[in-house]
């Protein structure tokens, strides 16, 4: 499994958010999201946004902890980034 969550840095909605994607397969990342109890409506085309709150859930419950620049590196390496052109 690999399921990556990049530090909550984005402001909005009076909270900071992180980004939690999987390198390998997006049922992977919708069943981890689903086990984390982050909705559906958090997925925003490769990515789950995931609030400053929430962000110690995931990892504990095995989400690895990236930088930024890792995550995205790992997402296009594995071909499931979404261009922001295609948004």
């Amino acid at each position: 499994m690999s399921v990556l969550v990049d530090p909550p840095l984005w402001p909005n909605h009076g909270t900071v958010w992180g980004h939690l994607v999987s390198d390998t397969s997006y049922d992977e990342l919708h069943a981890f999201a689903a086990r984390a109890g982050i909705p559906r409506r958090a997925f925003d085309h490769d990515h789950y946004d995931v609030p400053a709150e929430r962000w110690d859930d995931v990892v504990a419950l095995g989400a690895e902890p990236v930088s930024t620049r890792d995550l995205v590196r790992r997402l296009r390496a594995s071909g499931l980034r979404v261009r922001a052109r295609d948004r």
